[in-house]
Formats: C-alpha cells, structure tokens, sequence
C-alpha cells in the first residue's frame, strides 16, 4: 500500500478494499497511531485496540448516514482517520486542532459531543427511536467498552431499548479494561463468555431470524454457511442481555476483520436490538501498551521505541494524596478507599497493594461510588472517595442527598480540579466549587501545594461531616528550602501584606496570585494576598479585616468557573454582614463558556489567568478605582 492514509478517499474507499488490502491497512493506521501520539499525548492503547473493528464499521455501514456512535470518545481516533481526518494528525488536542473526542463541530461523521462514559446508548436510542418516528431508514450502532458498561446509565439505556424494540445494534468493545482492569460481577460474567465452550453456532440462530423475515431465502441463508466457528451465540450465557431484549451474537474476535464483517452484516438485518460482543486487546500491535496498557490509555508524548515519556521528576498532587493515605490508613483501621475505576490514575495503586480489602473500585458509577461511601460513613468507616472534578459531578444528587442530608464523614478527594488542558470541555473541572460550595453540612477546601493537601487530610478526619478537597492535575509546586512549616488552620494564610488591595485566592491560583503581586509592586500596587484554604464554610472574617486595612478593594482569584463560584460567594456573603467591608471588587475566574481544548498554560494565558494577566486586569482595575 504506497498511499499515505491521508491519500485515501475513505471512507469510500474500504468499500472496494479486498481482504489483503484492508489487513495491510490495520499495521498501517497503527503505525500512523504510534507515530503521531508518541508526538501529542493522547489515547493510544483503547485506539489500538479498535482498528479492526473501526474498519469493519466504516465497510458494513454508510457513515454519516448511518450512525456511528462511540462511548466516551477516546477510542474514535480511527474512526477519524477513516473519515479523512488524517491530514489533521500532527493538531491532534492542540488548541484549534483535532479534539481526543467526536465533536460534531469537526465533522458530519460524529454524531455527538462525546468525553464521559455509558451515554452511547442513551444517544443511540435517541437516533432510532426519532428515526422511527420520522419514517426514515438509518442504522444506529453504539461501541461501548466493557468498562463503561458498568455505568448505570447504560443499563437504563438497555433496559428502555428492551421495551421500545427500535432496530440498533449495541457493540460491546471487551478488552476486560476500562481505563484500567475491569472489576465486578459484569467483568466476571464477560470472563465467563469468552471462555465457555458450551455456545450454539450463531448462523443457527440466525437462520432462524433470518427465516422469518420476508423476502429472505434458501440462498441468502446459504450464504451463510461460511460464519467462522468464533462467532457464537448463548443462550444461558447471554441471559443477560437477552433479559434485557437484545439479541447476542458472540464472542467474536475483534481483530479478525472477516468475522467481523459477517457478524455485523447479520446484525445489521435483525429487527429489533442486537448486542454482538466483540473480544479486542487493548493496545494491540504495541508491545508496551499490550504489557501496561493502563499506562497507555491516556498518555503524555512518550518515545516510541522506548515507551518511556518524559516526566518533570516531580511528584504530582495524586501522588502525595495516596502517599498520605497510606500512611494515615496504616495507624486508622477505619479509613477506607472508594474509586470509580480510576485506582493508578487517581494514586491509590499503593494503598491498594497495601490494603486490597480496603480498596473498593466500583467501576466506572460514580453515583454508586458516593452512595457507597455514604453506607460505609453510616456503619462508623472513614471513606476517601478519589474522583476527578468533572466526574464527580455526575454524582450532584448523591453527594446532596446520601450524603450531605445525613452529614456523614464521607471526605471526596476531587482530582483534575480547575483547568485540565488537552482533553478539552468534558474534562475540565471548572464546576465543582460552583456545585459544592451551596451544600449544607459540606467542607470545602484548596491546598496551595502539596504539604497543604496533606494537611487538609488530616483535617478532614477531624470533622463529623462531609468534606471535599480539590486539586489540580499536574505536580506540586516547588517549595522554599528555607520554610518552616507551622501548625494547619483552616483560616485564610496571609502570603504578602499590602495596603492598596487584598487579593483572595483559592488553591493553586494563590501561588499565581503571590507572583502577580510581586510584580505588582515594582509598579507601586502594594497588594495584600490570602491564601483561601477554607472555600466553605467562607472564612470572611479574615478577608474582611484585611479589607478594612486595603480600602475595601477586593480582587478574587479562582481557577472555576464565576458563576456560583468562590468569588461571588464572598461578595454575597460580606453583602449581608451589618457593615459590608467591600467598596470595589474585580472576580477572576473562567467565563461562564466551555472551554476547548489546548495547553493549560496557553489557556491561563488566552483568558488572562495566568501571572501576566492577573497582573493586567489587577492593574487596570486599581487605576479605574484609585
């Protein structure tokens, strides 16, 4: 094959590929994949894994007439290349480049906005039953992946498939991962049906679909002879999904693109729902990421000859948070650990090894993740629940009602707090202190480094009541050799004194703030900066005497959105206290928009978040009130 994936006229093209053609194209695209995410970072492994399947998908159906839809997203990178997106490689999660997910902004063959997991059916449904209702004639087909399976919401999407019978077709993508292994009984029974023996042949059952449907005769159902032994069809095993109201076809091996070709040709003439179970590897053709292919689910740049990327050195706040819950869990019996199928990602691999009866992975639930914790708080355990800040918030109602309603000592550890970067709008934890801060009994709080966070923890388990502490992605910031630490408090830290303004800032944005104010000063702004440890219950003593000595010119600095945020909190806040300490104010934080996707550091600096652009406004507002 001499043509450059970016030379083909796909997804035409695969229609007229023969089976030595399309083989010779899989090493090709994963090649391409290794090539071009070893520059950008991104999704490699759940990629590699899905070529074939991609292919056969894109052979069998007519996109975007048909309708494609991937769960979660990050495994649609072929599916792009394979819809003439491979030209556009080298901006993949680049600021104005390709997203890491389906955006229906960057082509008519993404059917939605993707980014969290177990929605593709629920979006598939959509599709069909609209389709149904407008008389028109499209095929819907959802890949999920064995993980994302074991949301919920998946299983209300299948349920309500089960009951309105509109023709789609569900694919599940098992490589007995999610990000990382698969846990729970779902993991157990898929297990269990890849490795059964005891199946019926599937052009069995498919003759006898087949034969009841008009117009069908001997000699399609003869065509059907040649259906590979692999493909299977059970009856007690499938129980499962048959309960629901699918037809299951499987296991089929998801690298044998002659299977998958038939198996999906079958499908696609069953009325009603079908679920083929497709057996993949996740990482496929990569040495490293088939060895580790948690490490190479979502990566950075790496070398790839080596699998290694390039690190800082620097130890990251998930780090230090599961170093420090190792280390209270060795003298607490009580404390526990809760994650939501992210245990390495969110740094509980060591408390896990430690402690693996301590350790619940419940799977990709965040809503079952609180209400557990919240069963574990009400029978006297300390519950850690690690979850990052855009996930979390799919669990609103729990945290609200299981939890805060009761007051129980359920602490969240909220990971990927504030601006994440390349993974774009879904990804993004920009809404977490707007979405906790307005909850009754609920501690919040935002460590300025690592030493704080570890603080903070021991903190928390000084309460009777819920708390959160939220941290950003990345690693900890450097600390001054020279610096004696002193005894925690939840109040506001006075960072530098100053007389013209007080700067309250939350989290990492307080360190930001500190450098902003140094610069500040060399213009003649002495600004006065406070470290808001405590975003709830609001520590507006502090901020109010420091305003009494600034003028009442008050500047907030958060890395959340405004609305609902730290900022106008406060303002609301001091609003109400018999003599309001508050004459001018200025609240920086992310507009009130979705964030793209890009560098976070380009990002702070587009929209005046970093050092240079605090110090602008913080200037511009200073001279307009002075």
């Amino acid at each position: 094959m001499n043509k450059k994936l970016s030379e083909h006229d796909f997804p035409a093209e695969l229609k007229t590929m023969n089976e030595k053609e399309l083989d010779l194209l899989t090493y090709q695209i994963r090649d391409f994949l290794i090539e071009k995410i070893a520059q950008s970072g991104g999704h490699l492994a759940s990629n590699l894994g899905v070529v074939e399947l991609s292919i056969a998908l894109h052979r069998v159906f007519d996109s975007p007439k048909d309708k494609l839809i991937w769960d979660v997203g990050h495994q649609s990178y072929v599916h792009k290349i394979l819809t003439g997106r491979a030209r556009d490689f080298d901006t993949l999660r680049a600021a104005n480049g390709l997203s890491g997910f389906t955006r229906r902004e960057e082509s008519i063959h993404d059917m939605h906005d993707s980014g969290h997991a177990s929605t593709s059916i629920s979006i598939g449904m959509g599709y069909a039953a609209s389709r149904d209702l407008n008389g028109e004639d499209f095929d819907v087909v959802c890949v999920i992946g064995d993980g994302a399976m074991t949301g919920g919401v998946a299983f209300e999407a299948m349920n309500h498939a089960g009951c309105v019978r509109s023709k789609m077709i569900v694919i599940l993508n098992d490589n007995e991962m999610s990000i990382e292994k698969s846990n729970g009984g779902l993991s157990k029974h898929l297990a269990r049906l890849r490795t059964k023996k005891s199946y019926l042949d599937v052009k069995n059952q498919v003759k006898n679909v087949l034969e009841q449907i008009p117009g069908v005769g001997k000699g399609l159902l003869a065509g059907l002879e040649h259906i590979k032994d692999s493909v299977r069809y059970a009856v007690i095993q499938g129980a499962i999904f048959e309960g629901l109201g699918f037809k299951y076809l499987g296991p089929v091996d998801g690298h044998n693109i002659p299977d998958l070709l038939e198996v999906l040709s079958v499908a696609k003439m069953i009325e009603g729902p079908v679920l083929i179970h497709v057996v993949t590897q996740k990482g496929r053709g990569y040495r490293n990421a088939e060895i580790n292919p948690s490490k190479f689910h979502g990566i950075a740049a790496f070398n790839p000859q080596t699998g290694e990327t390039i690190v800082s050195g620097r130890t990251s706040y998930s780090s230090v948070f599961g170093n420090k819950l190792l280390q209270l869990g060795e003298t607490n019996e009580d404390i526990v650990a809760v994650s939501a199928a992210m245990v390495e990602a969110t740094g509980l691999s060591r408390f896990d090894a430690a402690y693996p009866k301590r350790l619940f992975d419940v799977g990709i639930a965040e809503q079952h993740a609180v209400t557990f914790a919240a069963g574990l708080a009400l029978n006297g355990l300390r519950p850690f629940v690690a979850i990052y800040s855009t996930f979390l918030q799919r669990a609103y109602d729990e945290i609200l009602e299981d939890v805060c309603l009761e007051n129980l000592p359920v602490v969240f550890m909220i990971d990927r707090a504030g601006i994440v970067g390349n993974d774009g709008e879904t990804h993004h934890g920009l809404f977490d202190l707007s979405y906790l801060c307005h909850m009754p009994n609920m501690t919040v709080m935002a460590p300025k480094n690592g030493r704080e966070l570890e603080d903070m923890m021991e903190y928390a388990l000084t309460l009777n009541g819920p708390c959160a502490i939220r941290y950003p992605r990345g690693a900890v910031p450097a600390e001054n050799p020279d610096f004696v630490p002193v005894p925690f408090v939840p109040q506001c830290e006075v960072l530098r004194e100053g007389q013209d303004l007080t700067i309250a800032a939350v989290g990492k944005m307080a360190l930001i703030a500190l450098k902003a104010a140094e610069e500040l000063a060399e213009k003649g702004i002495h600004c006065e900066v406070l470290n808001v440890r405590m975003v709830s219950p609001i520590d507006w003593r502090s901020i109010a005497q420091s305003l009494k000595k600034t003028g009442g010119r008050l500047v907030t600095v958060e890395d959340n959105v405004l609305a609902g945020g730290f900022g106008e909190s406060l303002l609301a806040l001091l609003s109400q206290q018999q003599e309001n300490p508050v004459k001018d104010s200025l609240l920086i934080a992310w507009p009130d928009t979705f964030i793209k996707h890009g560098d976070s550091n380009q990002l702070m600096e587009e929209y005046g978040m970093d050092r240079a652009g605090i110090v602008s406004k913080v200037g511009d507002f200073f001279e307009r009130k002075a």
